[in-house]
């Protein structure tokens, strides 16, 4: 069962509201960063989607932190994260993404320890595997941004970005402004994502 869907809707204001509140730290990219291929998508999903993440509210939170701690830590710079109950996504600037990966299978280790202790549920898979794709251009780079935090709508947990809890979406919009913000979805539209220009 996914907690977030059956909270109230003034519930779920109190809970995007206390994210707002934290100011978790966003990096908008840079020109000359984006010139370099140390831009990456990272996606993890759950052992057959399961919606293991989200069992409890407190697991879609500590999955964020951990993913901005592990930046924090691999000095790499998140420019667009998004959790959800079953996966999660990152697009980060990381100079050694095998570094970066490691250290999210280490995350994944303890989290599948202590979540299987807390669910009863001695030697349950967690997690499936860490996928990470190079950004091959500007326009990947931000459509990829786009996907991010189109996730919880595209998925229907939500029916805006900034609806949703656990993501950046929020702080994007704040940061880069609202009309910016519409102005990089429109060009980088999702219509195409996916085919063969982004792989």
């Amino acid at each position: 069962m996914y907690y977030y869907r059956n909270l109230t809707e003034e519930e779920k204001l109190e809970v995007v509201e206390s994210r707002r509140v934290r100011k978790l730290s966003w990096h908008s990219p840079t020109h000359k960063a984006l010139s370099s291929s140390h831009h990456y998508l990272v996606t993890a999903a759950c052992f057959e989607h399961r919606a293991i993440i989200g069992m409890k509210l407190s697991r879609m939170t500590y999955c964020e932190e951990e993913l901005l701690r592990i930046c924090d830590e691999q000095k790499s710079l998140p420019h667009a994260w998004c959790v959800l109950p079953n996966h999660y996504h990152i697009l980060v600037y990381c100079e050694d993404i095998r570094s970066f990966c490691h250290a999210l299978g280490q995350f994944h280790g303890r989290s599948s320890y202590h979540w299987n202790q807390e669910d009863n549920f001695r030697g349950r898979k967690v997690w499936h595997r860490c996928f990470d794709r190079a950004m091959k251009s500007e326009r990947h780079f931000w459509a990829s941004l786009n996907y991010v935090h189109n996730n919880p709508v595209h998925h229907g947990y939500v029916d805006r970005w900034t609806d949703w809890a656990w993501s950046s979406a929020a702080q994007f919009i704040e940061t880069t402004g609202r009309e910016r913000a519409i102005a990089i979805w429109k060009e980088y539209s999702l219509l195409e994502y996916g085919k063969k220009w982004d792989r």
